[in-house]
């Protein structure tokens, strides 16, 4: 607590502690005069119960003391809370955060794309909460945020300024499916000549294992494609059964598939790739659960399924 490693950590902890503070002492307080009266009106020590009739006085105090108690509580609350509606900073990074089932992405007013967020040191950053699918909500717990991302809302929005390096965890805290706990990516505060280097270089594609530098740019472009997409929460590389069937050996494979309730021997060829990213729920591999993916149609070419088709073809 109180590390400010964002500029709305200390109006938060400091609202936190004093409620808390206040649940403690009258938990304390609460307790100790239940068990006074435990003892002194035992039916040893009190064997005849008084009836009370009422006390004005005793009514005023317990409205009013916790209605002043709840306000000032209220008050604390609001100061912490009030800065992070405010309108950003002018001269804030804008960036676009979009999540979907089940993954984080990051789009950068350069054109870069990344599944972590990426942010300079002691700078304030706006963030465009995008949901493509339902809805989700997007927290950074070190930074004391949360904000809800609706689908076809254009008014979700959150803005901070990191000041300290180092990597934090982001979190879906909402639930919003199947992998919901898989849902999760982090936030990098750069120092700001570093970020200015990393921003800069908009290279666009870049190997990130020894099994990517040896694949064609084609296959690596699918493969980045893939992730840009979040395809990769639902579908494996390696032969591991998720959401939907995994990449390996997929091409050339013969599945049984249901369509319209029948079903059918169909060979994975290039058709039926671009009919499963454009309309996923028209034939469902048997074992799989239709209405889990989204059409794609028109947010992926035919030739960046091409390029994705060329990554298949490595997992053979």
């Amino acid at each position: 607590m109180f590390l400010n490693v964002s500029n709305f950590v200390e109006g938060v902890d400091k609202a936190f502690v004093f409620i808390f503070a206040i649940c403690v002492f009258l938990l304390v307080g609460i307790t100790a005069v239940m068990l006074y009266f435990i003892y002194r009106y035992n039916k040893k020590r009190n064997p005849k119960a008084t009836q009370i009739h009422g006390s004005t006085s005793l009514e005023l105090i317990w409205t009013i003391v916790p209605l002043i108690i709840v306000l000032v509580m209220f008050a604390y609350g609001w100061t912490g809370w009030k800065p992070m509606k405010e309108k950003a900073p002018d001269d804030a990074m804008q960036i676009t955060a979009i999540g979907r089932m089940w993954s984080f992405g990051f789009e950068y007013p350069n054109g870069k794309y990344t599944d972590s967020l990426y942010v300079p040191q002691g700078k304030p950053v706006e963030l465009d909460l995008v949901s493509e699918d339902v809805v989700h909500s997007f927290y950074i717990p070190a930074f004391r945020l949360k904000q809800d991302m609706v689908p076809g809302s254009d008014k979700d929005r959150m803005w901070f300024i990191a000041n300290s390096p180092g990597s934090y965890d982001i979190f879906c805290a909402e639930y919003c499916g199947l992998r919901h706990s898989y849902m999760y990516s982090s936030v990098v505060v750069m120092p700001p000549d570093e970020f200015e280097q990393w921003y800069a270089d908009t290279a666009a594609v870049q190997p990130e294992t020894a099994g990517e530098t040896e694949m064609s740019a084609d296959a690596v472009a699918g493969l980045n494609i893939l992730k840009k997409n979040g395809c990769n929460a639902c579908h494996s590389m390696d032969g591991t059964r998720l959401v939907g069937p995994s990449y390996k050996g997929l091409m050339g494979k013969t599945e049984t598939v249901m369509e319209n309730g029948e079903e059918k021997q169909v060979e994975i060829d290039r058709d039926y790739i671009v009919r499963a990213i454009y309309h996923p729920d028209e034939q469902i591999v048997k074992g799989y659960q239709a209405g889990q993916m989204q059409s794609y149609e028109g947010k992926i070419s035919e030739k960046e399924i091409d390029q994705i088709i060329e990554y298949f073809k490595t997992l053979q």
